[in-house]
Parts: structure tokens; sequence; C-alpha cells
């Protein structure tokens, strides 16, 4: 694993630049929460809930499809809720590897960076994709990003609690 991003810097203006370096620091967090630990803790729920740590990583995958490709972009994506089972609100094969996961997740991320680098903060999604026209107003990209970060500090907080009941580790 590559060296942790540091939290972005405090003189950091532009709001473009800001949420994405968040947006980035947040996405290592959860990958360095994620790693040492076993695939038998990977997929083990430590939480009444009962969703896993390769869980929570499948759906952020799914968060940045949903709201960058398939929301922003308006691009026809098979399965935007592909994190969800028939059964299971999050949900990952037992075939799909934890490798395979991270790389899914980091595929998805370089996705979302170009897509969000491409346009204004203030651009409104397209039409065609999650949202369809006459039905209610389109986020813009400042909306999406800001959502979807917050998404991400909320789950690095559960993240916290799993890894320190999983094998005692805190902090980042």
């Amino acid at each position: 694993m590559s060296a942790p991003l540091d939290e972005p810097p405090a003189d950091l203006a532009d709001p473009a630049e800001l949420l994405a370096a968040y947006l980035d620091y947040y996405r290592d967090v959860i990958l360095r929460k994620l790693d040492g630990m076993s695939e038998a803790e990977l997929r083990t729920s430590r939480l009444p809930s009962g969703w896993t740590p390769l869980q929570l990583l499948k759906h952020l995958t799914y968060v940045e499809r949903r709201w960058f490709r398939w929301g922003f972009a308006a691009e026809q994506v098979s399965d935007p809720w592909g994190d969800h089972g028939a059964i299971e609100r999050w949900h990952v094969e037992p075939d799909e590897s934890p490798r395979e996961l991270v790389a899914a997740f980091l595929e998805q991320a370089d996705v979302s960076r170009t897509i969000a680098g491409s346009a204004r903060l203030s651009d409104p999604a397209r039409y065609g994709g999650r949202f369809q026209e006459g039905r209610g107003p389109r986020p813009t990209l400042a909306w999406i990003l800001f959502h979807v970060l917050q998404e991400y500090a909320r789950h690095a907080g559960h993240l916290d609690v799993v890894r320190e009941l999983s094998d005692g580790a805190v902090g980042e």
C-alpha cells in the first residue's frame, strides 16, 4: 500500500480542489482501515446491522458509480445498485476477492475523479441517467461531491469501530 494521504492543507481555499482533496483523503482512509485485516475479518460482521467491511467497500464503489457515472454524467450503466443483493442491502458474492473489490473501488474512484475534474461545481447533473427530465431538480456537481464526501466520512467512522472490535487497531 502506498504512503497514506495527509488531510488537505488548511490554507486550501478553492472549493473544487478542497472537495476533491478531501474525497481522495477519505478514499485513502477507507483503504487504510481495511489494510491488514484478514480475509475472514473482512467477511465478518461485528455490528448488529450485519454488514461486513468488504460489503462497505463494495457499497462505496457503487455509491461513486451511482452518483458520478449514472448520476452526474448520465451514463447508462448496468446494475447501478450492484451492491444490493436479493436479501442483504449490501452484498458481496463469496467468490469476490478482497483484491478484486479494492481494484474495482480504485478504478471507480479514477472514473469519478475524471468526471468531476471535467466540470464546474455549479454544473447540474445531466438528464438521462439517474435523473430524468420533469422529475425534480438535478443536483449540482458541488452537491454531489459534498454528499459523497459526507458518506465517506460517516462510513470511515463506522470502520473505526469495526476495526477496533476486530483487532483493537485504533486511529487512522
